[in-house]
């Protein structure tokens, strides 16, 4: 177990990196950080000389790759950070300088225990791809087909076991002082970031992801995920079907290999909106790096390590709130926020929904270069804080990637409206999913699925409480405070009342053999 004083040597030290970042002004400034923070921000910040503008990405830049990760976490958090630094973060750019190929050479030689020329006709040592966890080379597999290969950095579980739980005893320390760092959970958020970059860091999890996904959109035309080589993967390895196509980000290329890109667009929003409102399992990293179009026009998304998912009643909240926005029902939004319990029960529904026509009216009809999502979002969080809401940490993901699919479809198509977009397939799912017929096809199934159910809860009941035997209920005994209980309670030593327990107990034994105890 870390020491208290590793963990505040840690801090101090990544402090001090972001004071010469200029990125604890805000923290110091914040009314909401507790006084203890504060201290320690002046601590750490004490001698640098910080620049007029913050830089929260660079700062976490050059912290090191899982601080590279958690910024990208905290982009979605700007009830957290503040809005300011919640936009810095977006840039955050998830790239190192690579790791020499002898090392990945190495790493994929002992992950699979057999020489690397077995595996692959071919490998470019000059990588496409280096990221604060892993790195890609392009390479050719011994029965011909191009690839991608991705291999963890040498050490990289390690770094990010030993960062997360200096994370996680600062989390725990700053919610113990209660007020407004309660409310935002920030434990919760660590423990999330943990589960994410657990899964980053097993690549057959990555893979297992990616064959979902595929399966989950099989059928969607114009989008596609790549095929996974499973012989060559493990945990350390993932080989993946290499794709040749446009970056999403290049509009210029796009236009001239004669792509419609408003269609792209609006195809990318309807692919985000199937995985998560229907197939509640969403690719959650779809910044520009990740997608690419092929010559036919198809969508094609890389990169599973980051993946959200969604439970079916939350899904049905979503696309609820979501149809309740765009048609201006505000009403109905606020109903569903305390339905969902999101909202404690003490406020008045009223009252919410006022507070979101608020933040909803001013972006009905409006393109999205004018009023976006993440303005929205941004204008929800506001309101959090006056109606007592918990941070919902299973939202989080779903929150940053409806802000990176906008800014695609924005840079694809400046005028698309997201809410015109989503508002027929947000309809057609709701008529299918909430209407009658679904309905009653839900309480029939769930009904039926209750009533299979009751033979194995009376077995269960049967096991749990046996019918009477021969010898008559037991009668209840007192409760007998023990002697090493009430040494631990009072932090005396009690060898006097040992001693009469044994000579007690010695008695009841000799008396029961000589038949003095029925």
């Amino acid at each position: 177990m870390t020491r208290p004083a590793t963990h505040i040597w840690r801090l101090l030290k990544w402090g001090r990196t972001l004071a010469r970042h200029g990125a604890l002004r805000g923290i110091e400034r914040d009314p909401n950080t507790p006084a203890p923070v504060k201290r320690l921000c002046r601590i750490a910040r004490f001698g640098t000389i910080q620049p007029a503008t913050p830089d929260y990405a660079g700062a976490f830049q050059e912290i090191g790759p899982a601080a590279i990760k958690l910024g990208q976490t905290l982009a979605t958090r700007p009830d957290l950070v503040g809005e300011e630094a919640a936009r810095n973060l977006l840039s955050l750019q998830d790239s190192l300088p690579p790791v020499p190929f002898a090392e990945i050479k190495a790493v994929i030689e002992s992950s699979f225990d057999r020489p690397v020329d077995t595996l692959f006709a071919e490998i470019d040592p000059v990588p496409v791809g280096a990221a604060s966890i892993a790195q890609v080379h392009r390479g050719v597999t011994t029965d011909g087909k191009t690839v991608a290969i991705k291999v963890l950095r040498p050490g990289i579980r390690e770094r990010f076991a030993r960062d997360i739980a200096t994370y996680e005893w600062a989390a725990a320390h700053l919610e113990a002082m209660g007020g407004e760092a309660a409310r935002l959970r920030p434990r919760l958020t660590i423990a999330n970031f943990k589960r994410w970059t657990n899964r980053e860091l097993d690549l057959r999890r990555e893979a297992a992801s990616a064959s979902e996904l595929a399966a989950a959109m099989h059928g969607i035309e114009g989008y596609a995920i790549p095929d996974i080589d499973w012989d060559r993967t493990n945990g350390r390895v993932m080989t993946i079907e290499w794709i040749d196509g446009i970056k999403i980000s290049e509009t210029q290329k796009l236009l001239a290999a004669g792509h419609d890109l408003p269609d792209l667009a609006q195809r990318l929003v309807l692919a985000f909106l199937t995985q998560a409102i229907s197939a509640g399992f969403f690719h959650a990293d779809m910044h520009q790096g990740n997608l690419f179009v092929k010559g036919d026009g198809t969508i094609v998304a890389i990169d599973f390590g980051i993946m959200g998912r969604i439970d079916r009643r939350a899904r049905q909240w979503l696309a609820e709130i979501l149809y309740g926005l765009t048609t201006g029902n505000y009403k109905r939004v606020a109903e569903i926020h305390f339905e969902a319990q999101y909202v404690p029960s003490y406020h008045s529904v009223d009252e919410f929904a006022t507070a979101l026509r608020a933040v909803g009216e001013p972006m009905r009809g409006k393109p999205v270069s004018e009023l976006s999502v993440g303005q929205m979002l941004d204008g929800l969080f506001a309101i959090t804080r006056d109606f007592d809401m918990q941070t919902q940490p299973h939202l989080l993901l779903l929150q940053k990637t409806m802000v990176m699919v906008e800014g695609i479809a924005t840079q694809l198509n400046p005028q698309i409206n997201m809410w015109d977009v989503s508002a027929p397939y947000v309809r057609s799912w709701i008529r299918d999913e909430l209407g009658p017929e679904a309905a009653i096809a839900d309480r029939i199934r769930t009904d039926t699925e209750t009533l299979l159910r009751i033979p194995d809860l009376v077995r269960r009941i049967e096991d749990r409480f046996p019918p009477k035997g021969g010898a008559p209920e037991p009668p209840p005994l007192p409760d007998i405070e023990l002697v090493w209980e009430r040494r631990t309670r009072t932090g005396r030593r009690w060898p006097g009342y040992l001693l009469a327990a044994a000579v007690g107990g010695a008695a009841v034994w000799a008396a029961s053999i000589a038949g003095l105890i029925a």
